[in-house]
């Protein structure tokens, strides 16, 4: 059961790429928390706030896309490096702009955009790297410590830069991202180059993210990967209605509670995630978790107890988990390395579309309907959603990492490339 920390023991490349990661992904959560605040604190609006997502998410998406077709045909380690210098020059960017007499508006929305677009060009190429460096049969214990890193940044992070702002404002949470960013750059500079395989290149960039659409079209079962998690995050992701429960279950204080309990139930199930590597069924385990996932939500509506509602979703956030274990598992165990950062494109957009859909349609449905019924009704279709995903993708509810021609062939490449070497 309990975390399984082979990856850190065996690659070195690996853990340098795990520390870099927790140091900036613990800064990077400081000036989530910090870029708001900072926009609350020039406008005094809501919309001004919710705005932020709306300008990061299109460039995100477009960007991801082409880092996706640049990580199948650059070195990795180049671009991971470079795009981490550049979102470290542009959170000192806000730093600057912090220190001015009168910081300017445009220039937080500009960044944000930036940003996001950086983000969508370097995460392709950092998750393609990890089968790369890691063996074929500890691909689930690396999914399980990364997923570790952003859990413990995502509790940690947030709390540091309250106190930061509280502390020294925007100006101290910008100064310690910069410096996190410059110990990450320290450790990244120490991998091996990471050249992509003879027959990632060659071809223009659209035609790259073409190729690599086709490749994912004809895997049904990474469809259905692909599928099962936008069903889930678009009938079930209502963090948006977070503020009004907070008001039904006690007042403000109880707010932050809400955000951290599915965080919290993430990282229990990734100190205890020792038992995936037995598990040999795992479209069967995404689908049955991505149930578990609805069933935690819809659950959230039918109590006005605090202590139920953190536990639901204690139980949606570990469910949450276990489906992105056992998807990674998949990916990075049947994806060939010439392709795999086109695929770390397009999860990307999986991943991130639909939070943002989820929040639409819970708002509007709440606004409909009741809040409690929100939640109930998501959670609802998130499992029927999900079961109709099963039953028209068989593909992935029967895929065997076992028997799977896709996870055989790459497990035999991996040995005769570790053989050559």
């Amino acid at each position: 059961m309990r975390l399984d920390v082979t990856p850190l023991r065996t690659s070195r490349e690996f853990r340098i790429i795990f520390a870099s990661g927790l140091v900036t992904y613990l800064g990077s959560m400081i000036t989530y928390v910090a870029l708001p605040y900072q926009v609350a604190q020039l406008t005094g609006s809501f919309v001004a706030v919710g705005l932020i997502g709306l300008a990061e998410l299109v460039p995100l998406v477009a960007f991801g896309l082409y880092g996706g077709a640049l990580a199948d045909s650059v070195d990795r380690k180049v671009m991971v490096v470079a795009t981490e210098a550049a979102s470290g020059l542009l959170v000192a960017v806000l730093l600057v702009n912090s220190l001015l007499p009168s910081p300017q508006l445009w220039v937080l929305y500009v960044v944000a955009m930036l940003l996001a677009a950086v983000d969508g060009l370097q995460r392709p190429s950092l998750e393609a790297m990890i089968p790369r460096v890691v063996a074929h049969d500890q691909l689930g214990a690396a999914a399980a410590l990364t997923s570790l890193r952003w859990q413990l940044g995502t509790i940690v992070g947030p709390a540091v830069g309250g106190l930061l702002l509280s502390a020294g404002g925007a100006v101290a949470a910008y100064g310690v991202d910069v410096a996190t960013f410059a110990v990450s750059l320290v450790l990244l500079a120490r991998l091996h180059r990471m050249r992509v395989a003879p027959e990632g290149g060659g071809s223009s960039p659209l035609r790259h993210i073409a190729e690599g659409v086709r490749y994912a079209w004809g895997r049904k079962d990474l469809v259905g990967t692909y599928a099962v998690d936008l069903i889930a995050m678009v009938f079930a992701f209502p963090y948006a209605l977070f503020p009004f429960l907070a008001d039904d279950l006690g007042g403000a204080w109880t707010l932050g509670l809400l955000y951290s309990a599915g965080a919290v139930g993430s990282l229990v199930v990734t100190l205890t995630s020792g038992w995936t590597s037995s598990v040999h069924r795992h479209g069967r385990a995404i689908v049955i978790a991505a149930i578990a996932w609805g069933v935690g939500i819809a659950l959230v509506g039918t109590t006005t107890s605090l202590p139920w509602v953190l536990a639901f979703l204690a139980l949606a956030g570990g469910a949450d988990m276990i489906s992105g274990i056992f998807r990674s598992m998949m990916w990075n165990q049947t994806i060939p390395d010439d392709v795999r950062g086109r695929m770390a494109g397009i999860e990307m957009l999986s991943y991130s579309i639909g939070p943002l859909l989820g929040q639409l349609r819970s708002s509007t449905a709440a606004s409909l309907t009741s809040l409690r019924m929100s939640f109930i009704s998501g959670g609802v279709l998130c499992v029927i959603g999900v079961s109709l995903a099963a039953v028209t993708l068989p593909s992935l509810w029967s895929y065997d990492e076992r028997t799977s021609p896709d996870a055989l062939r790459q497990r035999q490449r991996r040995r005769q490339d570790d053989a050559g070497s």
